[in-house]
């Protein structure tokens, strides 16, 4: 049996927990995922539809889904955090990989969509590092 993990938003509204059973783990940097994520590129994980246990707030879950393209997010309507949600295939549970309270095992398996990666994510990765705000 794999271990549990827990996750949820940033306000705690929503918790959930999960098998660490993940099958694939992609950064992805296409357009849309950059516009869903506000950021360089999503974390996901993938895993079976089934593997999830809502502990507290579900009914405070947003999903969007695209009206002509295959993609969705789910949210907290409290405090936008991304959450796990069932591809819009049924195939897959998609799981944030910031939504986790733990780090999973599973490695990353691929960055897909590279081409469409930010200018200023790649130039950034250089860039000066520090363990907080810098002083």
């Amino acid at each position: 049996m794999n271990k549990e993990i827990n996750g949820g938003c940033c306000c705690g509204s929503v918790t959930f927990k999960l098998e660490d059973n993940f099958a694939k783990f992609f950064f992805c940097y296409c357009e849309q995922c950059r516009k869903l994520t506000g950021s360089a590129h999503a974390a996901n994980l993938f895993t079976s539809p089934s593997n999830i246990e809502w502990i507290k707030g579900e009914e405070k879950i947003k999903r969007y889904d695209h009206p002509t393209r295959s993609f969705a997010r789910s949210f907290c309507s409290e405090c936008g955090s991304g959450l796990p949600y069932l591809s819009q295939s049924g195939k897959f549970l998609i799981v944030p990989a910031g939504s986790l309270n733990e780090e999973p095992s599973k490695s990353l398996d691929a960055q897909i969509f590279c081409e469409e990666q930010a200018q200023w994510h790649k130039v950034g990765l250089n860039a000066v590092k520090f363990e907080g705000f810098p002083k």
